[in-house]
């Protein structure tokens, strides 16, 4: 994913320069605008006619600012009960800067030897620790503690996706390890009391939680798979009594890449794009998002079909995503796995846009193995070059998965095959029944110079005039009764 400075793009970001503020300044930065996320600071149970009940630590939402000053009407995120609060009751919930030195592991060191942990463990004291990967054995873990004046260096054996001291208790990962061992002395010399950090990185467990995006794990409570990705399950649970999905990646280097993808999350408040409530770290990270109870789109499309799914109700979809897609592009982000298969939809069949599981905070991509083909532009496959453009490209196949009711783009043809004939010049015929002005616009995006495509912006006039003359046709065929009963 592409990002200007936060600085530059982002509303909900203090600059470093601009921390210190003049006490007289105070009153006018407490001007938040609808849709702003803020932090209860302290419990409000005692409340008057109309004022909002809350407790320390709740999520609220800026509804309506024209209230007296100080004073916002807000929405409880988990209770969904409106009224209104004090401004010096709550702080803003802050977005989190995208920031490499964040880690889910701080208290690890990588490849260093025992004498080198031992002096980074100085001065002694009992509970201080660190984990270094083993130099003796390669795969292996060390667990290297300080207790009475001394330290302790514990091998954790890695064998059969697991990971153990004593062949006794085992762990999923180097996280779930500590987090057992902080809390249980075990088999070693005593708990783990204070991590040593390694230098250059920042806890996120710390920065989560000091930016009111860490969640309780007592609060959780899991129900079934709902899916399973490449990288972990997805659970459908209750959070404080709000229905919600949980993403769980067990693979701590996996779950470090996905907190960037969380701290992107952060950022983003849109009606069109899945809202992150927040993450969990208890044996490895809970992704913690709102639960879209319709499921991906492709699935709900072939699911119903023609029969069931009108052609205003697809360009609906449409619409919803594209919108969801210009404030990404407004936000100077990009998206780069833009698919039926990332739209969720919601009870009320609302598009949201998900699954961030690719952007990145430069515009090139380490992985080629991991591009979706089918779906990424030629100059992202070619060249690496990603933008706002290839996300139009990406928009113009999900446009041909919409209008053929989640068909796979490019039928019957090898990844080979579509790279080399979309290169030549190819591009797909419409869909079976797809709008003239539809298909227009999914050619616009396949353009072969990125600048030639149009933003998303344009993308959404053009879509709406295209709704304004569907919805007047549909109209016209109920009144003269020949429009089924599903279109109507």
């Amino acid at each position: 994913m592409k990002t200007t400075t936060d600085c530059e793009t982002d509303r909900h970001l203090d600059c470093a320069q601009h921390r210190i503020i003049h006490p007289s300044l105070l009153m006018a930065k407490m001007s938040w605008a609808a849709g702003t996320q803020c932090v209860a600071k302290g419990d409000h149970r005692k409340s008057k006619p109309g004022e909002l009940v809350y407790h320390k630590g709740d999520i609220l939402t800026i509804i309506d600012t024209s209230m007296r000053k100080g004073h916002y009407k807000a929405r409880h995120n988990t209770t969904g009960e409106e009224g209104l609060i004090n401004s010096s009751n709550v702080r803003e919930r802050e977005a989190l800067r995208v920031d490499p030195s964040l880690s889910l592991m701080p208290w690890f060191h990588g490849k260093i030897s025992g004498p080198e942990a031992v002096s980074k463990l100085q001065p002694p004291e009992d509970g201080l620790f660190l984990v270094r990967e083993s130099i003796r054995h390669p795969g292996d873990y060390v667990l290297c503690v300080s207790v009475s004046g001394e330290v302790i260096h514990y091998r954790v054996i890695y064998g059969d996706n697991k990971l153990t001291i004593d062949n006794k208790q085992y762990f999923y990962n180097l996280i779930d390890m500590i987090e057992f061992y902080s809390k249980n002395k075990g088999s070693i010399a005593t708990t783990l009391l204070k991590p040593k950090q390694k230098q250059g990185t920042k806890s996120a467990e710390v920065e989560l939680s000091k930016s009111g995006w860490l969640l309780d794990i007592t609060k959780l409570t899991l129900g079934e798979s709902i899916g399973e990705g490449e990288f972990g399950a997805v659970h459908e649970g209750e959070y404080m009594g709000q229905r919600v999905a949980v993403k769980t990646i067990k693979c701590d280097v996996t779950a470090q890449a996905f907190l960037q993808e969380t701290t992107v999350m952060t950022k983003l408040q849109h009606k069109n794009l899945v809202r992150l409530l927040g993450v969990i770290l208890h044996k490895g990270l809970h992704i913690v998002t709102e639960l879209m109870t319709k499921g991906n789109l492709v699935n709900f499309l072939r699911t119903r079909g023609r029969s069931v799914v009108s052609s205003v109700q697809l360009l609906r979809f449409a619409l919803d995503v594209c919108e969801g897609m210009e404030y990404l592009e407004s936000k100077k982000l990009v998206h780069r796995d833009l698919a039926a298969r990332n739209i969720l939809v919601s009870d009320d069949n609302v598009a949201k846009v998900s699954d961030f599981g690719l952007t990145k905070v430069d515009s090139k991509v380490s992985d080629k193995a991991k591009l979706p083909v089918k779906w990424t532009a030629p100059e992202a496959l070619n060249k690496e070059k990603f933008s706002t453009k290839s996300d139009v490209w990406s928009y113009g196949i999900l446009l041909w998965e919409i209008f053929s009711y989640g068909r796979q783009p490019y039928p019957k043809m090898s990844l080979k095959e579509v790279k080399d004939r979309v290169d030549g010049g190819y591009r797909m015929e419409a869909p079976e029944d797809c709008p003239p002005g539809v298909y227009s616009l999914m050619r616009l995006c396949w353009e072969e110079e990125p600048r030639k495509r149009p933003g998303f912006h344009k993308l959404r006039e053009k879509l709406e005039r295209e709704m304004s003359k569907l919805s007047l046709g549909t109209e016209a065929e109920c009144h003269e009764g020949i429009g089924s009963g599903s279109r109507c």
